[in-house]
């Protein structure tokens, strides 16, 4: 298994440094908030990134995607977290079309996965109804209802759910078992309530009051809907632990600039030794996460039987630092830090926000004992 980017790879990281410099900066995402725009994102840069090819990232090229995987997709929202790009590419295109990919239909992909691909939809995956992240906690319920099913719950936190145009949607059977459900949130019976997070994103609290569902919205062609579920958030966890891998990158070489140049009693204070051993640490922590994420993507890609452990290990190592190199950029910028004028505090914002969903650093540490056999 390398831990070397591959030629393609490398090329795939530059070409997405390059596009999200140009077209969805930190400057984007302040416009985003000052804005309040509604759905939280710009539906003509997801349009640009499906014309990338990334929208399709992890599709079959027989459904117009280009198949490159995990670790590709990994890489891309890496450069996202550099630049805090406020996208559905983690909802949409790898949290969806995984479970697209090996719980769906064959026409159910041929009729979903063009439309992911082309940037025409945007699809969000509805599954936690607590405030904090616990996917065995799942009280919504579809009743069989002749040939279809009647859908009823509350689901919180909908990433980029009040901007979707397709809700895949997990729910209790009647033998309460796990099923996915495609649910369209136009139909009858659902109501949006937009929230605001504090990292400048706009997800939503979905209401379903005995929605109507066609027999062919459940996504059948695995028997095991639990499986399928977990297989589904943790290719969420392994993408988004790269994007917090980002942040974690960006927060710290902009923090080196900064004590390079600030001076302080007549001297730079990137010469002064607290800060020195507080950068190297930092440096130190950013390395062995780079590290871990990668491995997890990987093996998502290589030996997905043997990842869920790699996953958990890497978003929760990729929380942590996260944080610890957000929070501490903000203490060397010093007062500077705290302000709206310069970028850094979004970083920070971000960190906490992407921390939270899908496990943070507890839920990842508990997660590591439980397949470690404690």
């Amino acid at each position: 298994m390398s831990y070397i980017l591959s030629e393609e790879e490398q090329m795939l990281r530059d070409s997405a440094q390059t596009f999200l410099a140009e077209k969805s900066p930190v400057s984007e995402l302040r416009r985003l908030r000052d804005e309040g725009c509604k759905d939280g994102f710009r539906h003509a840069i997801w349009k640009d990134m499906a014309d990338m090819g990334w929208n399709g990232i992890v599709i079959p090229e027989e459904f117009g995607g280009v198949d490159m995987g995990f670790t590709a997709a990994g890489l891309i929202l890496q450069e996202m977290g550099r630049t805090l790009a406020a996208t559905p590419f983690l909802a949409s295109s790898v949290l969806c079309a995984t479970a697209l990919r090996y719980g769906g239909t064959d026409g159910q992909k041929s009729e979903h996965f063009p439309k992911i691909a082309s940037g025409e939809k945007v699809y969000a995956l509805a599954v936690d109804e607590k405030a904090r992240h616990d996917a065995s906690h799942i009280e919504t319920r579809a009743r069989k209802d002749g040939n279809g099913f009647r859908l009823s719950g509350q689901k919180r936190h909908v990433v980029c759910g009040n901007g979707a145009d397709m809700l895949i949607v997990a729910a209790r059977m009647d033998d309460d078992s796990i099923g996915l459900f495609l649910v369209d949130p136009e139909a009858s019976g659902v109501e949006k309530t937009l929230r605001r997070s504090v990292d400048s994103h706009a997800p939503a609290n979905i209401q379903f009051d005995d929605v109507k569902l066609d027999g062919d919205a459940l996504l059948s062609e695995t028997e095991d809907g639990s499986a399928l579920l977990d297989l589904v958030l943790d290719s969420g966890r392994a993408c988004l632990a790269a994007e917090q891998l980002g942040i974690a990158e960006e927060a710290f070489s902009r923090t080196l600039d900064y004590i390079k140049e600030r001076e302080q009693f007549g001297q730079k204070i990137g010469s002064f030794q607290s800060l020195q051993h507080r950068a190297a640490h930092l440096l130190t922590e950013v390395e062995m996460t780079q590290s871990l994420v990668i491995k997890a993507l990987r093996q998502l890609d290589e030996a997905p039987s043997q990842a869920p452990l790699w996953i958990a290990a890497a978003k929760a190592k990729a929380t942590r630092v996260s944080r610890l190199s957000s929070a501490e950029a903000i203490q060397m910028h010093g007062g500077v830090g705290m302000t709206d004028e310069y970028e850094i505090g979004f970083f920070y914002k971000r960190a906490q926000a992407a921390g939270e969903f899908l496990g943070d650093d507890a839920w990842g540490a508990g997660r590591v004992a439980q397949l470690s056999g404690y």
